[in-house]
């Protein structure tokens, strides 16, 4: 499939446009799965909840290694990736406000199958609510609010990973680029963030060469701008034309269970 191709005009349903979502109660943090927990379960489990900053490319869980922190952004961009023995790395979901990293600890898993790692940050600064893995099970065990609305939330990860394999193997990378450009975008909400070649191919599983010509051809086409690891969107409509429909099938899954 040439490049021309992957950039052809589709149509988009204008339901799947980002959602403005209204801020969190005062005291709460901007994450969503503990914005929205009824108030005595989230004062019961603030006292287990610590602020922690995150710094681009801070790995969060390493592979292998027990884990013993989950962590709920506050903003930004996190990658769960899967690591090869070469030191090869391709990401397999993301993360935001929408939801947790370190989802394994959920289902009882002691150690991290991949690893976990800051993407993007937000330009005003990047935090997270760090869990002990303790407090969350507790938590599981009493089947609470949380314990709920994590379960919901595996549940649109689990599809959103077997979307990103079906994506990978099966849609050309430009399509690709597009549509991890709109996921960022939804999460940074913002139209500049800092993004580097390195990354972007980590991301899409590709070389730095096919990289750069695909953000050439993006830059070219009027999408965005793309100058020494500072991206801009420039046409958000026209991301969501060129990408693949692995954007609006996330969308959608997260849109049903309110995330």
């Amino acid at each position: 499939m040439s490049t021309r191709s992957a950039m052809s005009t589709r149509t988009v349903p204008s339901v799947l446009r980002p959602i403005i979502r209204p801020p969190p109660a005062e005291g709460r943090p901007k994450n969503r799965l503990l914005a929205t927990l009824p108030a005595s379960d989230f004062q019961r489990i603030s006292r287990h909840l610590e602020t922690v900053p995150l710094a681009p490319k801070q790995v969060l869980l390493k592979r292998d290694e027990p884990v013993r922190h989950v962590y709920f952004p506050n903003a930004g961009v996190c990658s769960v990736t899967a690591m090869m023995k070469n030191g090869g790395a391709v990401e397999i979901a993301t993360v935001g406000e929408e939801g947790m990293v370190g989802i394994s600890a959920f289902f009882g898993s002691a150690l991290m199958p991949g690893e976990s790692m800051v993407q993007v940050s937000h330009k005003k600064g990047t935090t997270a609510e760090r869990m002990t893995v303790g407090a969350l099970q507790r938590e599981i065990d009493r089947q609470s609010a949380l314990y709920a609305t994590v379960r919901r939330y595996s549940h649109g990860m689990m599809l959103l990973m077997m979307q990103s394999i079906a994506c990978m193997a099966l849609h050309h990378v430009t399509e690709r680029c597009c549509r991890w450009l709109l996921m960022t975008h939804d999460r940074i909400q913002s139209d500049e963030f800092e993004l580097s070649h390195e990354f972007l191919a980590m991301m899409l599983g590709s070389s730095r060469p096919t990289v750069t010509v695909v953000a050439g051809a993006l830059q070219k086409g009027g999408l965005i701008r793309y100058r020494r690891g500072h991206m801009t969107i420039l046409d958000r409509p026209g991301l969501e034309a060129a990408s693949c429909e692995c954007y609006d099938v996330v969308q959608t899954v997260f849109q049903r269970i309110g995330l």
